[in-house]
Formats: structure tokens, sequence, C-alpha cells
């Protein structure tokens, strides 16, 4: 692991969204933005699994840091008639950022979702996990930004 010893603690975020495609067989049956199947209620039982990944971050990943987090903050959209998207965003303040949080946040509620939707179809699909912003720490990122 990098020594962060030497480094301020500073307040830091970071975002992470995955997008899903679920199909309209799977997507017909939400009532109120929910599915819920014989597992339980997806998008619920997916924000508080998201939840427990961003907290074991450390134990998945060899390399980062065990993190005392501030918050985690999970939104879960429908995006179209086929897909849906997950938002991840996790604070702290500390000495090393929480982007690997963040995705493994994002990527554990998509991995729920597919569990718990699965008697339904096999044509769902992770399509993409992906970091939008970082903030605090050195510098702060933006997806699509170029460095300055």
């Amino acid at each position: 692991m990098v020594n962060v010893s030497e480094k301020n603690i500073t307040k830091r975020s970071a975002t992470a969204q995955a997008t899903m495609y679920l199909g309209t067989s799977i997507i017909q049956h939400f009532e109120n933005d929910e599915l819920t199947t014989k597992k339980g209620p997806v998008f619920q039982t997916a924000i508080i699994a998201g939840i427990q990944a961003v907290k074991k971050t450390s134990e998945l990943i060899p390399m980062c840091h065990p993190l005392l987090i501030s918050g985690v903050d999970i939104d879960i959209d429908i995006i179209s008639t086929t897909r849906i998207r997950v938002l991840c965003t996790v604070s702290i303040e500390g000495k090393t950022g929480v982007e690997m949080e963040a995705l493994t946040g994002a990527s554990t509620c998509c991995l729920t979702i597919y569990d718990m939707c699965k008697a339904l179809s096999h044509e769902q699909r992770i399509e993409e996990i992906k970091l939008l912003k970082k903030t605090g720490g050195k510098s702060d990122y933006h997806y699509g930004e170029k460095a300055h």
C-alpha cells in the first residue's frame, strides 16, 4: 500500500456511474420505480449491497486502505425503456481518495440487480462502470474534462 502518513486530511468525494441493460421484459415489471421479485425489492436491496461494498472495498481490492467513510449516497434510476443508471457518491475526511469505494459500490449494485432479476431474464448486462468525478486531495477530476 502507498504510505499516506505525510498527506494532509482533506474532504474528499468520488462519484461513480454504472449503466445496465435490463431489457423491456424486466423493466415492464416495475411499479413506482421499484421491482419486487421472489428475492425482495430489487433497488432497495441493491442500494444496501452497494453501501456494504463501499465499506468493504479494502477487503476486496488488495492495495486499498481501510477507510472511515463519512457518507454514501446511491441513486438508481430507470433511464429508458431498457436501461438503468446507478450513481454512487462516497465522501470522507481523510488522507486518501474514495474512487475505488465509489466504483465498488456502483458495481455491486449492478451485480445485486442482476442476481435478483436473473429469474426474469438472462439478457441483462452491465454495460459501463466509470468514475464521473472526484474532489479533494492533489487534484479534482471530472469525466470528460481535460487535465489542467
